[in-house]
């Protein structure tokens, strides 16, 4: 293993076993990008696999898009910090996974298209399509550049033995994560994607399962029941005031609260249907079924899986909570190491704490996370830039368009990952670590600039009959302005003149934008030759 050697040399603090298993896991996902590759397609089947992927394939892969290193890093420091609550996010997912495998799916499918986006050329016109992929990569690029840089800051403590958050070793490891996985996805396309998500998210679930088997046998034998842990977990108090750690239902109507029943129901929910239907990087997968029902069957499993593998990192959060803060529980087990910011709380574990082997296979699946999220988005970018923008534009130009071989869109796939490399690296400047806001809020916060505006169009086109280009740049506008509105400094300026009162929580503003949103898309009226091109 010349590679591990070498990375052995360059960092020896984590061991040479840990570095073989991290290497040959690299190696594997460059070697499935490699194998998928070869066969020959078009650029249709290169980014919708010819629509013959199995369902448990799609499933798989959209779970390993959903679980990127924010939820790695940041499902075990809501835990840690708090309680269960952000599992009740799960409500809005199911509920949105329902409305789109039974309302978006079958309409995408019967629209025959590339993308989802060529839906609304064939409700709105080609104007829209182009506006609205222009949107969807805009978007991606911010998300995903997010996610990408999430991953860095715990592969820096990997790297340099150093829980200190260094802008230099986070540009570095974001450079080497995003080319890796652009690699292998220039090779093999769609295909590469789902096959080698598929190897990622089992290397995920097996890194939490271990870790949390460890986490639990670390603690002295006296307290290692379930009832014990329980015990400990369960005491008012241990999670936010007044409350335990194991609260998941929180029903309160206070609307300055976070993950609340309520904000899951309408608040989250629209963002999750956002995400998941008018966003290509998730029902990119979704097309490549061989129908419209196992495109739909796929979404929904797909969140009953992702649900349970969350599950376990919050379990890890629990755990990490009793290792860490409470000595009288761990007695002579209790850490040297102290947590100075709970974003860094799984990671260091993982770096102190794993032994031989473990620590390895929790490398492969933080790489994994990272990877899973960076190589669907760059794909379906890639795609949406080619048969949305490039092949339109070519056309009004009068220029030949080429969809029989793969050359443009793998040219496509490099310049995307470029670009959301160097968005992540400008995150590095643009992140506060010692800020208020976790990773998951950073990144909930980021989706709902576009989520909003875009939701509103396509509820527009499959609703309703009303709609025009001008109405929906109005609405994508329109979105992104009420969003705005209620990030966090103009939320604390509001509390300022109301007195230094907060009303309501960030996590509201995506129904309102939503509701404005959509009020502009209807307004405008269709002309006569878009009521006759509509997608029935």
């Amino acid at each position: 293993m010349i590679a591990a050697n070498l990375l052995l040399v360059i960092m020896p603090n984590f061991g040479f076993v840990n570095w073989s298993i991290v290497v040959i896991y690299l190696i594997g996902m460059l070697l499935i990008g490699h194998l998928t590759g070869r066969k020959k397609t078009n650029a249709e089947g290169y980014f919708l696999g010819e629509r013959s992927v199995p369902v448990w394939g799609v499933v798989l892969s959209t779970v390993a898009a959903i679980l990127s290193a924010a939820t790695f890093v940041g499902a075990p420091q809501k835990s840690f910090d708090g309680d269960l609550t952000y599992m009740v996010l799960n409500i809005g997912g199911f509920i949105a996974f329902g409305i789109v495998a039974t309302v978006f799916i079958p309409k995408f499918y019967r629209a025959g298209t590339i993308t989802i986006y060529g839906y609304l050329d064939q409700r709105f016109g080609e104007s829209v399509r182009i506006a609205t992929s222009g949107v969807f990569i805009c978007g991606r690029v911010i998300a995903s550049g997010v996610r990408l840089f999430f991953a860095s800051v715990p592969i820096c403590m990997l790297f340099y033995h150093d829980t200190a958050y260094s802008t230099g070793q986070a540009i570095t490891a974001i450079v080497v994560l995003g080319a890796l996985g652009v690699l292998y996805t220039v090779w093999g396309g769609i295909r590469a994607v789902i096959w080698t998500d598929s190897a990622q998210i089992i290397v995920v679930a097996g890194a939490a399962l271990a870790t949390i088997y460890l986490l639990f046998h670390s603690i002295p034998a006296d307290h290692r029941s379930v009832s014990q842990v329980y015990h400990v977990l369960a005491a008012p108090g241990t999670g936010r005031p007044g409350h335990s750690k194991l609260m998941v239902f929180d029903t309160s109507w206070d609307l300055s609260r976070e993950f609340t029943l309520w904000v899951a129901l309408f608040a989250n929910m629209p963002l999750q249907l956002a995400a998941y239907g008018t966003d290509h990087d998730m029902t990119q997968r979704m097309l490549t079924t061989k129908s419209a029902w196992r495109g739909g069957l796929s979404a929904i499993l797909a969140q009953v899986v992702s649900m349970s593998v969350v599950s376990l990192f919050m379990i890890i959060g629990l755990l990490l909570y009793i290792y860490y803060k409470r000595p009288d529980v761990m007695g002579a087990n209790a850490p040297h190491d102290a947590v100075e910011h709970s974003m860094q709380v799984y990671p260091q574990f993982l770096l102190n704490h794993l032994p031989m082997g473990i620590a390895g296979l929790a490398m492969a699946g933080l790489f994994a996370a990272a990877q899973g999220s960076t190589v669907s988005a760059v794909n379906a970018m890639a795609s949406s830039a080619v048969s949305d923008l490039y092949w339109p534009i070519r056309k009004r130009m009068g220029l030949a368009v080429d969809a029989e071989n793969t050359r443009t869109p793998r040219i496509a796939v490099a310049l995307m990952g470029l670009t959301l490399i160097l968005f992540a690296i400008m995150c590095v400047f643009l992140y506060d670590p010692n800020g208020k806001r976790s990773l998951l809020d950073f990144a909930l916060g980021i989706m709902a600039f576009t989520a909003s505006g875009m939701l509103a169009v396509f509820l527009t086109a499959l609703l309703t009959k009303r709609g025009n280009f001008a109405s929906v740049v109005g609405a994508l506008i329109t979105g992104a302005v009420v969003v705005a509105l209620f990030q966090q400094p103009v939320l604390d300026h509001w509390s300022a003149w109301l007195g230094h009162r907060r009303v309501i929580n960030s996590e509201w503003d995506m129904p309102i934008a939503l509701i404005a949103a959509f009020l502009v898309c209807i307004s405008g009226r269709p002309k006569p030759q878009e009521l006759h091109s509509q997608v029935n």
